[in-house]
């Protein structure tokens, strides 16, 4: 007999409880003979010394391939106003670039407009489930003065500080 704790959480129910966490939205780039990216909403920093992020990919994700194939990533962290370019790169067959400034930066597509890059060379692909693990050692970063865009309950948002009370 299985306990409780044996059996697995079902989809709907793990879904709508991470669907309550707010998630900075990103869209991770590489390039090989054109620039290719996807959005994602699950990655984190990893370390500092020596820094590192993690992003997560499905395993049939075309990206995956490119990345491992690349051996580089690029991490470009949404402005809170482009919510229109995450949609866009959530979706599959199509040129995700076109109408998009971007620029190759230290051998990545880097988005214009966005809150935070990263550069990153491939160190580890970790499975995970549905998923790979791919952590990055960051070779470049830099941000801008913007809110980041999030996505919570599945709808966009940005951060709002809210002053400690006394």
């Amino acid at each position: 007999m299985k306990t409780h704790a044996e059996v697995p959480v079902d989809q709907q129910s793990f879904r709508a409880s991470m669907g309550a966490v707010a998630t900075p939205v990103s869209i991770v780039t590489t390039s090989i003979h054109a620039p290719h990216g996807t959005t994602v909403s699950a990655f984190a920093s990893l370390s500092l010394d020596p820094p590192m992020v993690l992003v997560s990919l499905q395993n049939d994700s075309d990206l995956l391939g490119l990345i491992s194939q690349s051996g580089r990533f690029g991490l470009n962290v949404l402005a809170f106003d482009q919510a229109g370019i995450a949609s866009t790169f959530a979706k599959r067959g199509l040129d995700r670039f076109e109408g998009v400034d971007w620029v190759l930066d230290q051998g990545v597509p880097r988005i214009a407009g966005i809150a935070s890059w990263a550069a990153c060379r491939v160190v580890d692909l970790i499975p995970g489930g549905d998923h790979t693990i791919v952590t990055g050692l960051v070779e470049g970063a830099d941000s801008a003065d913007v809110a980041g865009l999030v996505y919570q309950h599945r709808r966009f948002g940005h951060f709002t500080p809210v002053e400690p009370a006394a």
